[in-house]
Parts: structure tokens; sequence; C-alpha cells
């Protein structure tokens, strides 16, 4: 990890997926992602764009398969980045929360980095079984991946339901900047933010 900004990358081989993933926290929105799903693509850069986090992923899949590995996998590697580029979590705001509507969608997204992995997803209904490739039910699997390998806690909540592309969108960019404010450093806070002492 850079001393001076939280950058990593990150590296990920298996039978089944090739992942190379950088992260910047402290970047300026800005995303190259190939996934071989050009909607999962359209999403990761909408959560770069909205977490003002630089974000480049190359992903190799079997996605003669279907996208499952490719996605799921994907969201070990953004939450295990993530993690690693936080270090210690000295001075970072810890909590953070957003709801983005969508046109007829609405989404709240409420995260703790508190380094006990939980997601809650609660209310999402697709109205169709896949969006431009992306098979829907893999927008829970990704944020199950990113909250267990981050380990954080992530609550998402569909308020309103309507076309599967806005809700999901309204998803990632509520969890993006959720995130945003949660990585965000404060000078006021000194040391870890917990009674505790650690968080982990």
């Amino acid at each position: 990890m850079s001393s001076e900004q939280r950058l990593v990358t990150r590296e990920r081989a298996t039978s089944e997926t090739r992942i190379r993933l950088t992260l910047n926290l402290d970047g300026e929105g800005k995303a190259d992602a190939e996934t071989g799903i050009g909607f999962f693509d359209h999403m990761l850069t909408a959560f770069a764009r909205h977490g003002l986090f630089d974000l480049e992923v190359r992903v190799e899949g079997d996605l003669e398969v279907d996208g499952h590995h490719t996605v799921e996998d994907t969201g070990l590697v953004l939450g295990a980045a993530m993690r690693e580029a936080l270090g210690d979590k000295a001075s970072i705001e810890r909590f953070g929360h957003a709801c983005v509507p969508m046109d007829e969608s609405l989404v709240l997204a409420v995260v703790d980095l508190s380094g006990r992995p939980y997601l809650a997803f609660e209310g999402f209904r697709f109205d169709q079984p896949a969006v431009g490739g992306f098979d829907t039910s893999l927008t829970q699997e990704f944020f199950r991946a990113f909250a267990n390998e981050c380990g954080c806690n992530l609550h998402l909540r569909a308020l309103a339901c309507g076309n599967a592309h806005h809700v999901i969108e309204a998803a990632f960019k509520a969890t993006a900047r959720a995130l945003r404010a949660a990585v965000a450093r404060d000078p006021q806070i000194k040391g870890i933010p917990s009674t505790k002492g650690l968080l982990e």
C-alpha cells in the first residue's frame, strides 16, 4: 500500500477466473473496467465515479459457463483491496449512508467498516432475470462477496423497485456514496474510531 495514497493492487487466479484490480481510495472517480460483462462494467464504473475511487479491473472469467464466478470473484477482490487500502483504519469516519433514486427506484445503503462482515439485502425485486447479459440475482452475490472480504457491515434496502437496471444501478451508486463517506479521513478523529482500539 502506498504511504501517501490508499492505493492497492490485488490479483486472484483460479481455474474459474483471473483478476487484476487496482483501487485508489483517494482518487477522482476514474474507472477502467473490462470484465466481459458490459452491464457489470457499467456498474463498476458508476461505483468508482460516485465513491470518488479510481478503479482499474481486468477479469478473464468462465463466461461460457455463466457470469457467476466473474461477478462474485470481482466482489471478493474489490472487498479485499478496500480492506488492505484502509490499513488500520485510523482517523476514518467508519460509518456512511446514502439514499439514491434512479427514476422510479430508490435504494438505501448503510455501511460500518467495523471489521465484521455482514450483508443485509432486503426489498429487492427484479422485473427481469437479466440485464445486458448480467443475471440480476448476481447483484446480491456481488455485495455479499464484497462485504465478506472488506469486513464491513453493509445494509442495502430497496425502498422502491421498478426497472431492474434502475434498481441495480441505484444499489451500486448508494453503496459507493456510503463507502465514500465511511472511508473519509477526519483529522479530529485521533486513532482508531472504536472504543475497543481496533477495527478487525
